[in-house]
């Protein structure tokens, strides 16, 4: 197998901690987010993810304009979402930011699409959660009108009609690449064949391997199509250290903090250490050595086919330091060992 793969990072700017142990400021935590990109380009990294969120625990609402600063500062790195709520947002502004994004760039641009998991957004904006499916549903229909035409003609219930208009800034070279991030319904794997559009997989839980069935329904389904089907990618969560041990134990400190925090809030019990370890070892946590994490990347993307994986590397309030220090074993050795163990074909 040497078909190259595609490594991405993604963050969605968790709220760090500083020396003294006290939460950083957003601010201070957006300007650490863009030196973690600024790093990730000089490693060589192909994708940086910015995610969307309003609420305290995590300083990003508005991606685009981070990823316009990072665009600034970098020389290579492909720059998306991860994700865009497009249920709460205006499609024609969101295609609009990313054209914007991709021609300041010189086409580096990409959106992830995607209903997100909080729902802070919805009562931010105006929006009814009730509605959740229908507003993503029809806005996407949208989205892929404007990306595919100059001049756009659209009547819907979400927001005012379009007739004739034209859309600027116009993307200068073909469409601008779209993800649809799919968690855990078919319906959204076929919604993404449907469009056109390369599959993301929030894989965040469990053995990645129980994913395959999506991974045949969306080939399935373009086949239907009488096309090829689009890339697969899969976003997890990770952590890099020197050894096992070390990324184990400074995984779970900032690791169980953020997930029972966020836990309280919908009812989960309290996370063991076990639960931990055992999803480092045959689940979706890529936490280890740089060889344990590379071997593991491997077995997923022999495994589900897929064409990128990005690693969300913030991990609660682990401090801005440990995260680069994740990142820097990320690019200079799991990625060259990946890309070595696929080209010999051994795990």
């Amino acid at each position: 197998m040497t078909n190259r793969v595609e490594f991405g990072l993604d963050t969605f700017g968790d709220v760090t901690i500083g020396a003294d142990g006290r939460p950083l400021s957003h601010a201070q935590v957006i300007r650490d987010v863009i030196e973690e990109a600024v790093v990730a380009d000089e490693l060589g990294i192909d994708f940086f993810g910015v995610g969307e969120h309003h609420r305290r625990d995590f300083a990003v609402s508005a991606p685009e304009t981070v990823l316009a600063v990072i665009g600034g500062r970098t020389r290579r790195i492909r720059l998306g979402s991860a994700v865009t709520v497009l249920s709460t947002d205006d499609p024609v502004r969101v295609f609009q930011r990313f054209a914007t994004l991709h021609a300041a760039t010189h086409g580096r641009a990409e959106v992830i699409l995607g209903r997100g998991w909080f729902t802070e957004s919805f009562r931010l904006f105006g929006y009814q959660v009730a509605d959740y499916d229908s507003l993503f549903e029809e806005k996407l229909g949208l989205f892929a009108l404007l990306n595919r035409q100059r001049n756009v003609t659209w009547q819907g219930r979400t927001r005012p009609a379009i007739t004739n208009q034209a859309i600027c800034p116009a993307m200068e070279n073909g469409p601008l690449r779209t993800w649809m991030a799919v968690g855990s319904t078919p319906e959204s794997v076929l919604r993404a064949a449907r469009y056109d559009m390369p599959l993301m997989l929030a894989v965040i839980g469990g053995d990645p391997l129980r994913f395959a069935p999506f991974v045949e329904l969306y080939h399935r389904a373009f086949a239907q199509y009488g096309k090829p089907a689009e890339a697969i990618g899969v976003h997890s969560v990770g952590y890099v250290a020197e050894t096992d041990a070390r990324a184990r134990d400074e995984f779970w400190l900032h690791y169980q903090e953020m997930r029972d925090r966020l836990g309280a809030e919908r009812g989960w019990p309290p996370i063991r250490r076990a639960q931990v370890d055992l999803e480092a070892d045959k689940g979706s946590l890529y936490v280890g050595s740089p060889e344990t994490v590379a071997r593991k990347i491997v077995a997923l993307v022999k495994g589900l086919k897929v064409s990128r994986f990005a690693m969300k590397y913030s991990v609660g309030q682990m401090p801005h330091a440990q995260l680069l220090r994740s990142i820097e074993l990320y690019g200079s050795r799991v990625c060259p060992l990946v890309h070595d163990m696929l080209a010999s074909d051994r795990i």
